[in-house]
């Protein structure tokens, strides 16, 4: 059972992170009771206890943004506890989807980390098109116009390598990754499937 030897601390509650169980971005930070975490494995769905209103509440029971919980573990001392969840809409009260978007200057993962929220994007590009999105007239035009522009985009990024410009080819690459995510996605390829390739690849 999930509730077996956890070690709540004096207000009965533990910590709970919760991460995207693509991504493995962190979307948000809240406490669990025994009810709570009881509830959570009964559901399948996270549930937490808010100490502010001293109620239990389901994540999402208003909003609709729910939260299916795919994995949970718990840390070596059993009194904090990883759901990697399914999220629906945003994690944040605030309408954004991570909680933790208030990125602190000079950090250096915060361009990586935006590669899955451009994949977001695009993705809603997708499923909702939008008249003067570049992104949604490339799914529009279909695969042999996004490979076309792909195919290009990766040559000019090869020749941006061979000239002293760095800025240059920086843009360039950033074209590449682009319309590659967008290639990826016309063909149903997530990011976290070719992460996981190359996971495999280096063990």
């Amino acid at each position: 059972m999930l509730t077996d030897n956890v070690k709540f601390d004096e207000r009965g509650l533990i910590c709970a992170i919760v991460q995207d169980w693509e991504s493995g971005d962190v979307l948000m930070q809240a406490y669990m009771n025994e009810e709570a975490l009881r509830l959570t494995q009964e559901t399948g769905y996270a549930h937490y206890w808010s100490r502010s209103r001293k109620k239990l509440w389901k994540k999402g029971e208003t909003s609709g943004h729910v939260q299916k919980v795919r994995a949970a573990t718990f840390d070596c001392d059993r009194d904090c506890l990883l759901l990697q969840v399914e999220q629906t809409g945003a994690a944040c009260h605030t309408g954004s989807r991570s909680c933790f978007f208030q990125e602190e200057k000079g950090d250096p993962a915060a361009g990586v980390r935006f590669l899955s929220e451009l994949e977001r994007v695009i993705d809603g590009r997708k499923q909702n098109p939008e008249e003067g999105s570049y992104t949604s007239y490339l799914f529009e035009r279909g695969v042999d116009k996004i490979a076309k522009k792909t195919g290009e985009e990766a040559v000019e990024a090869v020749i941006a390598a061979k000239n002293d410009d760095k800025g240059e080819f920086v843009g360039e690459c950033a074209d590449l990754l682009y319309h590659l995510l967008v290639l990826m996605r016309e063909k149903d390829v997530k990011l976290s499937d070719v992460c996981t390739a190359l996971k495999e690849r280096h063990q």
